[in-house]
């Protein structure tokens, strides 16, 4: 079927009326769990062709994701549709004030390869939920997913109503002269530009997820043996393809020592070997290539070694680090992990604050005082004080980037009111009406109305 084809039907459904009624989002909701729960092991063996990712990790980081997405969903859908009661002013009294939340129409999303299940299912979970129709376009360069996503999906859902479209650029780039009503893209920068001015071309409102690079400070007065561990966990789970993880570290001159060697018992703890369980290879060689040419050898602290038949880079720390270092000047988006000492906290949030605002940050500390500052100072998508990457699983916080690293969020209420459009409606009674606002005008009726509004 040719893609116009199916988006013509898929505005013609919705125009039907039917993705508005809850208990019809709802049945497919459960249908869209089903169809993953029975179609789990061919989710798995895929993901292990693209990535190595074992079945623990794609469950923890992907799949479990989209379940709750559902789970969250089928529990509030109801709440989250109810037209909201909003205050009247007096100048339209006497009347009653709703917000009504309803769906956009017809949705585009464009899935990334670094977490293919989560990011590409779980917009989709929530565009459903809010009532729309979609096409999902997940990344070809975890092709082996995406062709999973797109037999299951394909084999299990009417077109009209939720299609997934399997390609590379070329088949993108059709779909972007189509005309949606939103279009949720994850991935680079240097994409989500060429995204946006083709959405801009069909004054298509956009969410864009992208990246950026994602600071950890660690302070003296940080647990540094909880902060080592966590930022160990975090910066090499899915070997640094994570759009959240640590792109690089400010450790305080005073503990640094104390706290790379931390790293590096961490980072021999967790056994980081090719073909681990719990460690994934590198997605395609254009990227190692890359990653492999951001490693200066000469300020290797621990790691360094790679494998380029499996697509392995160990877990490398550089140290010596300055801002104008190759390997600070672009997302890292891989197992490199640049440190970088410092002697005054508020001095370098500073020289963050001068950088593009990142997708995430990160504070390790106990001081209140360098708390307060770090979160009032400095501008993220989101973050954590004393972890990383955790946000994320809080359906109650919103996620998304600012400035270069996105535009728009979602997770809960906030996907919700992503895929929808708020709908303003004043009611008024039809009696008691005054003459006011009426002509003819008089300076009395002036006097009357400056007193009103």
């Amino acid at each position: 079927m040719e893609i116009q084809e199916v988006v013509s039907k898929q505005k013609a459904f919705f125009k039907t009326q039917q993705t508005k009624n809850i208990r019809f989002r709802k049945m497919y909701l459960e249908k869209l769990r089903d169809v993953i729960l029975q179609n789990e092991n061919l989710l798995y063996e895929a993901i292990y062709k693209d990535f190595g990712k074992s079945k623990f990790d794609t469950f923890t980081t992907e799949i479990s994701f989209i379940l709750n997405d559902i789970k969250y969903y089928l529990k509030n859908l109801k709440s989250l549709s109810k037209p909201k009661k909003v205050r009247t002013n007096l100048v339209n009294q006497i009347g009653k004030s709703r917000i009504h939340s309803e769906p956009l129409g017809n949705i585009l999303v464009i899935g990334a390869w670094n977490y293919p299940y989560q990011l590409s299912l779980s917009p989709i979970v929530v565009a459903l939920a809010a009532g729309n129709s979609c096409i999902l376009k997940p990344s070809e360069i975890a092709e082996n997913t995406m062709k999973a996503m797109v037999k299951i999906i394909n084999e299990n859902f009417p077109p009209e109503y939720l299609f997934a479209y399997e390609g590379g650029i070329d088949e993108t780039t059709e779909l972007l002269k189509l005309k949606f009503d939103k279009i949720f893209f994850t991935g680079s920068t240097k994409v989500g530009n060429i995204v946006y001015k083709a959405a801009a071309e069909n004054l298509t409102p956009v969410v864009l997820e992208l990246g950026g690079k994602s600071p950890a400070i660690i302070t003296k007065d940080a647990n540094l043996e909880v902060a080592a561990k966590r930022i160990i966990w975090g910066k090499f789970l899915n070997a640094g393809q994570t759009c959240v993880a640590p792109d690089y570290l400010l450790v305080e001159e005073s503990v640094q020592e104390q706290f790379l060697e931390m790293l590096r018992k961490n980072i021999q703890q967790f056994k980081y070997e090719p073909e681990s369980e719990h460690y994934t290879k590198i997605i395609n060689k254009k990227n190692f290539e890359r990653l492999i040419k951001l490693v200066n050898h000469e300020k290797i602290y621990v790691g360094g070694e790679y494998d380029e038949e499996k697509l392995y880079i160990e877990p490398t720390i550089l140290t010596n680090i300055n801002w104008k270092d190759d390997v600070m000047q672009e997302e890292i988006f891989g197992p490199i992990l640049p440190v970088i000492s410092f002697t005054n906290f508020n001095l370098i949030l500073n020289e963050i604050i001068e950088l593009e605002k990142p997708l995430a940050a990160y504070l390790f500390t106990n001081n209140a005082e360098e708390k307060e500052s770090f979160t009032n100072k400095l501008s993220f998508g989101g973050g954590c004080i004393n972890d990383v990457m955790m946000h994320l699983g809080n359906e109650n916080l919103p996620f998304g980037g600012v400035g270069n690293s996105g535009i728009g969020n979602y997770h809960g209420k906030f996907g919700f009111e992503t895929f929808s459009h708020q709908k303003a409606v004043l009611q008024r009674a039809t009696w008691g009406e005054p003459d006011i606002k009426y002509p003819p005008y008089s300076e009395k009726k002036l006097g009357w109305i400056k007193k009103f509004m």
